[in-house]
């Protein structure tokens, strides 16, 4: 057995600070000779990838559990006292919510207690809410920092921690890398402050959130609608069905719907109520067909215009629809392509386009939609992957930029925000905002795929899809290493057949072209992300997932020759080919 993982492991079966039955069951696991699992819990400490730290639940040091959790918290709430005092605080605050999972509530109350054992106020929904209420809640207490407890989609034995900044926004450097530190630091658990989570609340450092801060984010988010008059009167023709796959998202999707005058909306009774098992569904992750089969059974037996689905913690939302007999299942760059022509349309046809008025994508994101914004006379900036970047250049524009207004963000990954009021990705929002869309198209008697073909006859053709790769445990991690060096050393001028124009390696921060080999600077920070871009304005992305064992490739072809039908069978071959050449290199590796 690796020694160094086994000496962490009976370093925790001897250490009195923990509980004995969390003892046991490591003592259990050591005594049981399961090498592969002892590795597996204790060769590293859980790291801070693009949305915090995500594991299985469980004992070891790169396992979620309360411990884990309570000293995550004590490195946070380091830096938050920390960086307050640089700026002259006096009353440090921190905002908490949490999803349906399990232990996802036991888990808050720890951080809720960690923190009132420093000093920082602690405030903490009184029922689960999703990730934009989160945000909304750290930018309206003002709060130097915030927690949501959730592993998103992730399978049932999963939980998580994001951190979110004094912005709203998921932590960004350095306070990233400070809370890594000391997180990474503290080698003894009883270093660790906490408090009875009682006594917190009765010395007032502990602080419950109602209905009353929930409120104000519905009025908030309803007041971007872009045709509120259209919905109040006529949202009632849209026949909608909603599925919260067992999350948070049940009680705020409907309540913002109902506000902007949504009224026929039917929710799958199976996935209504919060469930840490998550019974019907392999995965709750909207993005697969598979988690809206009950919303789409349900809207094809009451004929229902459309079916929603959102993620646990409610920041994404996939969506199906009837055509022809068939059910259609956009992807998200598809979505987004939908929300941006449609927000930035909308805007200056009734002429509340703001001044200097900007879009924020990620570099994985359909290009597409850049030129969409760029015919509205909105300015986009890309960003590395994540809604923390995404949302970390709204902060930067909002103090170097305050000229410059927000419009819209959008990442492929199903996550979009249409508004200020948070600082990442917003499913609540987005399903309005959706409604809105099949709403304004339905009138027309036109459908979504109606309505992209429309913008596609008009900005070209554009064909996205993502390929994951999974590998598991220590193994998989040195697999994806491999991955990622070999097609960093590419050096053939052709891919796939299909001839590089330049090659972006963000680990280094520059980009080398393939006609001459002159190098240039790359205007964002350092990430372990390539880009392949091909004289024909195709583009592969590649890069390792922070919050999962896998590796994510960006697939995002232009087909600009032939008619509409042509492109989209050039482009699907095109697809299939890329897809094959990828599997055989990443299998070589």
């Amino acid at each position: 057995m690796e020694q160094n993982a086994l000496d962490r492991a009976q370093a925790w079966a001897n250490n009195s600070y923990f509980d004995e039955s969390f003892r046991k069951e490591i003592q259990d696991l050591i005594d049981s000779g399961d090498e592969k699992e002892v590795i597996e819990r204790f060769y590293k400490d859980l790291e801070f990838g693009t949305g915090g730290m995500r594991s299985i639940i469980g004992a070891g040091t790169n396992r979620i559990n309360t411990y884990t959790i309570r000293k995550a918290t004590q490195a946070l709430a380091n830096e938050i006292i920390r960086s307050g005092k640089e700026e002259g605080l006096k009353e440090f605050k921190i905002a908490i919510s949490y999803d349906n999972r399990r232990f996802s509530f036991e888990f808050a109350k720890e951080v809720a207690s960690v923190m009132a054992a420093n000093n920082v106020h602690a405030y903490i929904y009184k029922r689960l809410n999703p990730v934009p209420l989160l945000s909304f809640s750290v930018r309206h207490h003002k709060a130097q920092a915030g927690v949501m407890v959730t592993a998103s989609h992730n399978p049932p034995e999963y939980n998580g921690y994001k951190v979110f900044w004094n912005d709203g926004a998921q932590v960004t450097p350095p306070n990233d890398s400070n809370i890594i530190n000391n997180y990474n630091s503290m080698t003894n658990f009883s270093s660790v402050k906490t408090m009875n989570f009682d006594d917190g609340l009765s010395q007032g450092l502990i602080h419950w959130v109602g209905e009353d801060v929930e409120n104000l984010y519905f009025e908030a988010i309803n007041s971007k609608a872009i045709n509120s008059k259209m919905c109040t009167e006529e949202g009632g023709k849209l026949n909608i069905v909603y599925t919260p796959i067992h999350g948070t998202g049940f009680v705020p999707c409907t309540t913002a719907l109902s506000n902007l005058g949504f009224t026929n909306v039917q929710v799958v009774e199976e996935q209504k109520l919060p469930d840490e098992d998550f019974p019907t569904v392999s995965s709750p992750n909207p993005e697969n067909p598979e988690a809206l089969a009950l919303a789409v059974k349900l809207m094809e037996d009451t004929n229902a215009d459309v079916a929603f689905g959102t993620d646990p913690d409610t920041d994404r939302v996939g969506l199906a629809f009837k055509k022809n007999g068939e059910i259609v299942y956009l992807n998200g760059n598809q979505i987004g392509i939908l929300m941006v022509h449609y927000v930035m349309g909308g805007l200056k046809k009734s002429g509340a386009m703001p001044s200097n008025p900007y879009f924020v994508k990620t570099i994985v994101t359909t290009p597409l939609q850049d030129q969409i914004a760029e015919s509205f006379g909105v300015e986009t900036f890309n960003t590395l992957t994540g809604f923390k970047w995404i949302c970390g250049k709204m902060n930067q524009l909002e103090k170097s930029n305050p000229e410059k207004n927000f419009v819209f963000a959008t990442e492929e990954s199903f996550g979009y925000l249409n508004h200020e009021f948070v600082r990442d990705k917003d499913g609540v929002s987005s399903i309005t905002l959706l409604s809105e869309i099949c709403l304004h198209y339905k009138l027309q008697d036109m459908d979504l795929v109606d309505a992209l073909d429309k913008i596609y006859e008009e900005y070209g053709f554009s064909s996205e899809t993502l390929l994951n790769l999974n590998y598991f445990g220590k193994e998989g991690s040195e697999k994806i290493a491999r991955i990622m060096e070999n097609f960093r050393s590419y050096s053939d001028k052709t891919f796939c057949g299909e001839e590089i124009s330049y090659l972006e390696d963000y680990s280094t921060g520059e980009s080398k072209s393939f006609t001459d080999s002159k190098l240039s600077k790359l205007d964002l920070p350092s990430s372990n992300v390539l880009g392949f871009n091909f004289t024909n304005g195709t583009k592969v992305y590649m890069r390792p997932s922070g919050t999962e064992p896998k590796i994510k490739f960006y697939i995002m072809i232009q087909e600009k020759e032939g008619s509409l039908s042509e492109k989209k069978s050039k482009a699907l071959a095109k697809t299939d080919e890329f897809l094959s050449y990828i599997k055989q290199q990443a299998e070589q590796a």
